[in-house]
């Protein structure tokens, strides 16, 4: 018998490349076809089919309390009457901007766009108007966006499908990015060396999460700050994942580096479209209209994405929240490792608090190779068997998983009851 997923997947493919609005949801890193989801509810979304999931993709992130949190729900209906977009200045965009500074230091001054991508691309504009240079730096296996500089050696959907490094970028521009491993500080010395006093930028993903959640090793960020300011390169922090993910201050409080220029998405929409980047004061007024650097977006800060970033920040000050999510993640991982064991399954982890990522690999996962390392086909097959369980992990090995503020203890024990028979049957 047909599922309602399955017809509306026929019915894509004959109206969207590969059926799908975003490659990672295509399914094909992990075989079958991508599930139609309707509704969703904390921690469950429920299919077309009336198929229950657990879910550990949340959006891809943004969702850090779960689905359709009712005082976020509540905040969006309150706006939702009063219109949804002005293409004009609203006082919640104030107040958002009011609460990013207050959580980000390093942020003097802060722009609201529509997307991560957005967000990106326009740091790195500012990074050449204000150096006067043209070359980036960027890290392999780090996802910044779509945008030509950055589908370099990028990780995320472009190392899910095995697609070539940079198809469609032109060579040129393409040559002005430089790329070095993830967590190699003598790579890391060599390219400062070697394009001396050249680099406009160099953008990282503090804790990379987008070949799977990989953290810096010790020196690597410190090292990092310290060649950029001693050339005068703008440094970036990509925290579009991490930002009020992995603390309220994203991973830059976890580290105490202290970015010139910081990108965010994800959580601060509430899980509506949304991004941001900001920096110091002396970078961000070279933005029109102050400065000479354009940019610009008739829905930059919507107020209904405003609205659910508002809110969401307000609750995620509440204390204890980030405590709980901490435990509830280090529970759930060291559940997936025993049973792994218990299994014979070869597997290893990384989580930077609420974020994580299990890799079929009997080595540590420390960049892109070691990343690149694991056993793709036993994770799909862990995938598919999870999703006849009830669970939701990534459609892919190289993206990571969320815990919300919405899951309970007793979702991590359901979580792990199925995760150990998934792992048994990797084995009949």
């Amino acid at each position: 018998m047909t599922s309602k997923s399955q017809e509306l997947f026929e019915r894509a493919q004959r109206l969207m490349p590969g059926g799908v609005n975003s490659p990672v949801r295509a399914f094909r890193a992990v075989g079958g076809h991508p599930i139609f989801m309707a509704s969703g509810k904390g921690a469950t979304i429920v299919d077309v089919d009336g198929k229950s999931y657990l879910d550990y993709v949340l959006s891809w992130g943004p969702l850090i309390l779960g689905h359709a949190h009712p005082e976020v729900v509540e905040a969006l209906v309150r706006v939702l009457e009063t219109g949804t977009s002005f293409g004009a200045c609203t006082p919640r965009e104030v107040e958002l901007a009011e609460r990013i500074c207050e959580a980000y230091p390093s942020i003097e001054r802060v722009r609201l766009v529509n997307s991560g991508t957005e967000a990106t691309l326009s740091a790195l504009r500012v990074a050449r108007a204000a150096t006067g240079r043209d070359k980036i730096l960027k890290f392999e296996g780090c996802y910044h966006g779509h945008g030509d500089s950055l589908l370099v050696k990028a990780g995320s959907g472009v190392a899910t499908l095995g697609l070539p490094d940079s198809p469609g970028v032109p060579r040129a521009l393409a040559e002005l990015t430089v790329t070095v491993p993830f967590n190699h500080i003598a790579a890391l010395e060599e390219a400062f060396r070697v394009h001396r006093r050249q680099l406009a930028a160099a953008i990282v993903e503090p804790v990379a999460g987008n070949m799977g959640v990989v953290l810096p090793r010790p020196g690597f960020l410190e090292k990092l700050r310290a060649l950029t300011l001693e050339q005068g390169t703008v440094l970036i922090f990509d925290e579009v994942m991490t930002g009020f993910r992995v603390a309220y201050g994203g991973a830059q409080q976890l580290y105490k580096i202290d970015p010139d220029m910081t990108t965010l998405g994800k959580i601060i929409g509430g899980g509506l479209p949304v991004g941001a980047y900001g920096g110091k004061a002396w970078l961000m007024d070279l933005v029109a209209p102050v400065g000479p650097v354009y940019q610009a977006g008739t829905l930059s800060g919507n107020p209904l994405a405003v609205a659910a970033g508002l809110k969401t920040l307000e609750i995620l000050r509440r204390p204890g929240l980030y405590e709980r999510l901490d435990w509830l993640t280090e529970k759930l991982v060291t559940g997936l490792l025993t049973e792994a064991a218990g299994a014979g399954t070869l597997l290893t982890a990384n989580r930077a608090g609420s974020m994580f990522t299990i890799f079929f690999a009997p080595q540590p996962v420390v960049d892109y190779a070691s990343a690149q390392k694991a056993d793709t086909a036993a994770y799909g097959l862990f995938f598919r068997l999870l999703l006849e369980a009830g669970v939701y992990f990534p459609p892919s090995q190289f993206e990571a998983a969320f815990v919300s503020a919405s899951h309970s203890e007793g979702d991590m024990a359901t979580t792990r009851h199925a995760a150990g028979l998934a792992f048994a049957g990797l084995h009949p």
